[in-house]
């Protein structure tokens, strides 16, 4: 079992960035495929990024890709999501999650796929 710990979220500027951190309890964090979600008012949790165990190979959402970095610190149980150039449509809390496991192609985007959810992480982006 793993808990997750999500930190890093705030209030930012149109065109800024944050860099969210998510620290993971446990011996075992390597063998975690990991994720990021974000969930914005009145709308379904989405699939933001994910990376796999060695952190060899990471998935984008189209709306974020080339702004968003998703990487692992496997060393320090620790999974990154840097955020640039932030738009208001941003503005979200942010989860992460775990799947023991590998990541497959066909279900990474998918929250049902993850075994362990940290609390979020609120981000706010003024436009």
């Amino acid at each position: 079992q793993v808990q997750l710990v999500e930190s890093g979220g705030g209030l930012v500027q149109a065109g800024g960035s944050l860099r969210l951190s998510c620290a993971a309890s446990g011996r075992t964090f390597s063998s975690y495929s990991l994720g990021w979600f974000r969930q914005a008012p009145g709308t379904e949790r989405e699939f933001v990024a994910a990376i796999t165990r060695s952190g060899y190979s990471t998935y984008y959402a189209d709306s974020v890709k080339g702004r968003f970095t998703i990487s692992r610190e496997n060393a320090k149980n620790t999974v990154y999501l840097q955020m640039n150039s932030l738009k208001s449509e941003d503005t979200a809390d942010y989860y992460c999650a775990a799947l023991q496991g590998p990541l497959y192609s066909g279900s990474y985007y998918s929250s049902s796929q993850y075994d362990y959810w940290g609390q979020g992480t609120q981000v706010t982006v003024s436009s």
